[in-house]
């Protein structure tokens, strides 16, 4: 026997348990099998154990309603704008920062453009840990060019790893602050999480995931197009840069400003500016940017 029950509006991992324990706890229990897939727990077994795992399964989801419900009615749009993760809750500081995390949510493909200390890699990559967590996703893809002239690596010292490192780097501290550390290494063991240079990225056809191009700036017309056509069912894209950063050889064109130009009119594409205002890291680093855009405007 083979039944499905809902769990729409439900936070999976109060279901579920952590790492699924409450899940694998009532595999043991009842002697059946149960996984959970698009919001619903799937089970399957014998009938008569079937029947008392989802009377238990319906008991918890009882339970976590009446003891949600006060919160649920006091919600505010300050609750959409959160981001849940393992390690911490993630809320937008200003409202660019809000539109950008709505953004994600409302498209498959979302461009954030804006100065150091927005935000931009780290709600993304806050928000594909969450969809993880969620089993909104199978995955999650995060990538940067390796080296901002077009990744010579060749001119590095040391092996290929010790070459990329500093440059994935970032990546890496982001989501160590969402993840307890022994589960990124075994994510990242289990593929489930990859890190890799964007040149990793040719020939493949990415379903069922959260992928992240940072750093885009750096990245050249045909990096672009590259990057944005590995996208594949059931996926999200986020591209995110700061054009005023670019560090490719006067002779090349960034791939993330041209962009702006020949996607602008695609429907299901998102582009979110973010400024000044929106930097949450030192007030001295707001002052610091506005300072350099009056000097590139005069």
């Amino acid at each position: 026997m083979k039944v499905s029950i809902p769990i729409t509006g439900f936070d999976p991992q109060l279901v579920l348990g952590f790492n699924d324990e409450i899940l694998k706890e009532v595999q043991k229990r009842f002697k059946i099998v149960a996984a959970m897939r698009n919001e619903h727990i799937y089970i399957k077994g014998n009938e008569k154990d079937v029947k008392e795992a989802k009377k238990y399964i319906k008991a918890i989801l009882k339970e976590i309603g009446r003891k949600s419900q006060p919160a649920a009615q006091d919600r505010s749009a300050k609750d959409i704008h959160s981001i849940s993760t393992p390690k911490r809750l993630v809320k937008a500081k200003t409202p660019g920062q809000a539109d950008y995390i709505k953004a994600i949510d409302d498209y498959d493909i979302v461009i954030s453009i804006g100065p150091a200390g927005t935000g931009k890699t780290y709600l993304a990559v806050a928000k594909a840990v969450s969809y993880l967590m969620n089993k909104k996703i199978e995955r999650i893809i995060l990538t940067r060019p390796a080296v901002e002239a077009g990744e010579s690596l060749g001119f590095l010292p040391g092996a290929i790893e010790e070459k990329v490192d500093p440059y994935l780097r970032p990546l890496y501290d982001a989501l160590n602050d969402f993840l307890p550390y022994d589960r990124v290494r075994r994510y990242l063991d289990m593929k489930v999480i990859e890190v890799a240079p964007l040149a990793y990225m040719r020939g493949r056809t990415l379903n069922d995931a959260c992928i992240i191009l940072d750093e885009a700036q750096n990245t050249t017309s045909m990096q672009m197009k590259m990057f944005l056509t590995r996208m594949g069912w059931r996926s999200k894209v986020v591209v995110t840069g700061d054009i005023t950063q670019v560090d490719l050889p006067t002779n090349i064109f960034s791939g993330l400003i041209e962009v702006q130009h020949l996607l602008k009119n695609i429907k299901g594409i998102k582009f979110i500016y973010l400024s000044e205002k929106d930097v949450v890291r030192h007030h001295l680093v707001q002052e610091i940017i506005k300072a350099y855009e009056n000097k590139n405007s005069s």
